[in-house]
């Protein structure tokens, strides 16, 4: 397994090409700037073969009594758009 920042996703073709097989652990998606349709167009292989984290997109999705919704709609939402490549 591989871990590949999500901020610069065109490099995912270059580093696919020389790791074709192995995993990618993608942090940084959300919040921090990265971009999951990009990760996942330059970076998936014919397994997908991508973990893509989105914890600060999540955590911070909502605070005080609505954090729990809040996080949960986040989370589901980030599902819901990933559950579309497989």
């Amino acid at each position: 397994m591989y871990v590949i920042g999500a901020t610069h996703p065109s490099s995912f073709a270059d580093i696919r090409e020389m790791a074709k097989e192995y995993f990618f652990l993608v942090p940084g998606v959300g919040a921090q700037g990265g971009d999951m349709d990009a990760v996942i167009q330059y970076g998936r292989n014919k397994e997908i073969g991508l973990l893509i984290n989105s914890s600060r997109e999540i955590i911070y999705a909502g605070n005080g009594e609505n954090f729990q919704d809040a996080v949960r709609a986040k989370a589901q939402e980030m599902v819901g758009k990933m559950s579309g490549y497989i």
